[in-house]
């Protein structure tokens, strides 16, 4: 990438960290009169009264700061050129509803079902105007999906992510942090196809989540200076990673041609929320527990029962985030995607045991 093609990219990215360090002060001032906090309760893991209204800084720093840099890509200090397509708006307006249903879920409360049938329309809206998964690149044998089946598993892709990001938002900088590394490789990937203007959006969300993790991870509650991104951060996270890695598999020539080892980092970018979340789905069915009740079964849950930290948990995920990427860029292309998808699953699965059983057996301990 030339140094004119990453000059909007890194406006994007400073911009958006600089609009954090000032749109978050004042929205935990803003809760603090308000007194709009996340309340404590025995599922939770926090103790004190956190405000939660830190997603609400995402979309305004994104967007300014998206402004910024789309005005310095059309004045000529770049090569890229911006084009509005139908899908673009779509995504837009899907993205401002979403936003929208997370502030108001964060500020007054929303039903669960009202929430996924929102996560549904907007994510219906992409395949709708023309963005949908049109290949899986060998994937149980499958290479071109016809736009009916792209159609239903594009839809399912996007609330899928934007519910396990959503979900897997239970300890400090879990959510943030994992996206923050899937959103590096989408970085990557968008800034090696010289799709300048992807790149540019995911810069800007990569600079407002530093900014929140600051107060997230490190911030005090007793001072004032601990927030949580609530759902307005979380399903706003979620459904972008969710178009961005649709937009990744897409085989749309000349702008991206098709690429397996694309859609396998896509894929690898996800994997430790996404299994996580089916992996409890499962065991909310085999218990017959409703699928949007909260629980305390997830990954970082475990870990935290085993008795880790809230940062030690965190850093453990993170690097089993990186090393999922890592293993499975190693093994392609001399592994096929199928075989990679089955060897992840059976390590995933296999760690959820050893986990569960170590848990079992310190529950046992502490009992006699």
């Amino acid at each position: 990438m030339m140094m004119n093609e990453a000059l909007p990219i890194v406006i994007a990215f400073l911009l958006s960290v600089c609009f954090g360090f000032v749109f978050i002060p004042g929205i935990l001032n803003f809760c603090k009169e308000k007194n709009i906090y996340d309340i404590p309760n025995q599922r939770k893991v926090h103790k004190t009264l956190v405000p939660r209204l830190g997603g609400l800084a995402f979309v305004p720093a994104i967007t300014l700061s998206i402004i910024v840099a789309v005005g310095v890509m059309s004045v000529g200090f770049t090569e890229s050129k911006i084009q509005v397509s139908l899908w673009s708006i779509a995504f837009l307006a899907s993205l401002l509803l979403v936003y929208t249903t997370g502030v108001i879920d964060d500020l007054i409360g929303l039903n669960a079902r009202v929430k996924f049938i929102v996560q549904v329309i907007t994510a219906c809206a992409l395949p709708l105007c023309g963005l949908y998964v049109n290949n899986l690149y060998g994937f149980m044998g499958i290479h071109e999906v016809p736009y009916w089946l792209g159609f239903i598993f594009t839809v399912f892709i996007i609330v899928f992510i934007d519910n396990a990001i959503n979900l897997i938002d239970g300890i400090d900088g879990l959510a943030a942090g994992l996206s923050i590394l899937a959103l590096l490789g989408f970085l990557l990937i968008f800034g090696k196809a010289q799709l300048t203007p992807y790149a540019v959006i995911v810069a800007s969300l990569i600079g407002i989540l530093i900014p929140y993790m600051r107060f997230n991870v490190w911030g005090k509650a007793e001072q004032n200076r601990k927030i949580f991104m609530g759902d307005s951060g979380s399903l706003t996270l979620g459904f972008i990673l969710g178009f961005l890695f649709v937009k990744s598999a897409m085989h749309n020539p000349p702008l991206m041609s098709a690429s397996p080892a694309r859609f396998v980092l896509a894929y690898s970018l996800l994997i430790v929320p996404v299994f996580d979340v089916v992996r409890v789905i499962l065991h909310r069915l085999r218990i017959r527990q409703p699928l949007f009740n909260a629980d305390k079964n997830h990954i970082h849950h475990k870990l935290m029962r085993l008795g880790m930290t809230q940062h030690q948990a965190l850093i453990l995920i993170l690097g089993l985030a990186v090393a999922y990427v890592a293993l499975n860029l190693l093994l392609f292309p001399a592994v096929s995607i199928t075989c990679i998808v089955l060897i992840d699953v059976a390590t995933f699965t296999f760690i959820q045991l050893l986990l569960t059983r170590k848990a079992e057996r310190k529950k046992m301990k502490i009992a006699t």
